[in-house]
């Protein structure tokens, strides 16, 4: 599958730990002409540059920042795949005291971050002839937990999102892909509770370029995701994905 990432310049939100981390691994072992890795501060992208060379390149993106997004689009014009990767997650159950301040800032980096990613880099994509939007979701877009619901109803809007994205951003040539990961051994996991049960986080990559491969825009890249998405797959293939006209 190498073949459809070697040479091209991949772009990925929150390089500098955990998925993110681990997907830049992935695309420079997959023969990627170029990273940018998108970090809030340049200096903990450095470990990135140590380790693969100057086919990192790092660059300033914060997602509760437009104008930071804005530069970076301009500063990477020459970008074929865009991977919005970074968000956050807070513990906050529907009654809590915090709740309405964690989905308040959730939504502002998981969704309206998203937002932003794509109205700057959609012509990006277009300029380089399409190209590709991946956007990292979880299985808690489509299940929610209560002792992270926030987090989970953040990341619903962020896959209904998702889903409008693909329609609007086919128009110019643009895959987009949606994807879903379980448990995944990450400090953001372990925040959450999830350390027993995680995968490794190289699964994440794997199955997005798999993804790319095969044209999918449902992505499941673990053992606990691979089950929703069996379960799921005939709402998606027959209500999500198909060419339903508005009512």
């Amino acid at each position: 599958m190498s073949e459809h990432i070697n040479g091209k310049t991949v772009l990925i939100t929150g390089a500098n730990r955990g998925i993110g981390k681990s997907l830049v691994e992935t695309f420079v072992a997959h023969a990627a002409g170029k990273v940018y890795a998108a970090v809030r501060s340049l200096d903990s992208a450095a470990p990135l540059v140590a380790e693969h060379g100057e086919v990192v390149v790092p660059v300033a993106i914060d997602l509760g920042d437009p104008a930071s997004i804005s530069a970076a689009a301009a500063a990477a014009p020459d970008v074929d795949i865009v991977i919005n990767n970074a968000g956050v997650l807070e513990t906050s159950a529907p009654l809590d005291d915090n709740a309405v301040a964690s989905l308040e800032y959730e939504l502002k980096i998981n969704l309206y971050g998203l937002i932003h990613m794509a109205r700057a880099f959609a012509p990006v994509l277009a300029g380089n002839g399409g190209g590709a939007f991946i956007q990292l979701n979880s299985v808690v877009s489509m299940k929610a937990f209560a002792a992270f619901s926030t987090y989970c109803a953040s990341k619903a809007a962020a896959y209904s999102m998702t889903q409008s994205l693909r329609d609007v951003l086919r128009e110019q040539g643009t895959h987009v892909v949606s994807v879903h990961p379980g448990p995944i051994a990450t400090d953001m996991g372990d925040s959450a509770g999830l350390t027993d049960i995680a995968e490794p986080a190289s699964l994440v990559g794997d199955a997005i370029i798999a993804g790319l491969a095969s044209g999918a825009f449902h992505v499941w890249p673990d053992s606990m995701a691979r089950q929703l998405g069996g379960a799921y797959q005939s709402f998606a293939e027959n209500v999500v994905e198909a060419d339903m006209s508005e009512a």
